[in-house]
């Protein structure tokens, strides 16, 4: 007797429907890994209490360190940033 090529598969090859969700995966979860890291001044709390919120306000806005959603803060720090910075490009 011979077997039909639908009732088993001969090689241990993966199937299409494997392969598709590997792809879809990889697709989705690349852009998670070519995330950069965070940088040396961002500070993950969004909210602070206490010690930590006493630190912050005593500290002077240009000097804190970034934070989500302090969307005036970071703003004054990214501009008094790259007045600071010198150009990198020479102009004439």
């Amino acid at each position: 007797m011979l077997s039909s090529p639908a009732s088993a598969p001969t090689s241990a090859a993966p199937s299409r429907r494997t392969l598709r969700r590997l792809a879809v995966a990889a697709l989705l979860l690349a852009p998670l890994a070519a995330r950069p890291a965070p940088a040396a001044d961002f500070d993950p709390r969004v909210i602070t209490f206490g010690d930590a919120r006493q630190e912050i306000k005593s500290t002077p806005v240009t000097q804190r360190p970034n934070r989500p959603l302090h969307v005036y803060g970071n703003t004054v720090r990214r501009r008094a940033d790259r007045a600071v910075r010198p150009a990198t490009s020479a102009r004439r």
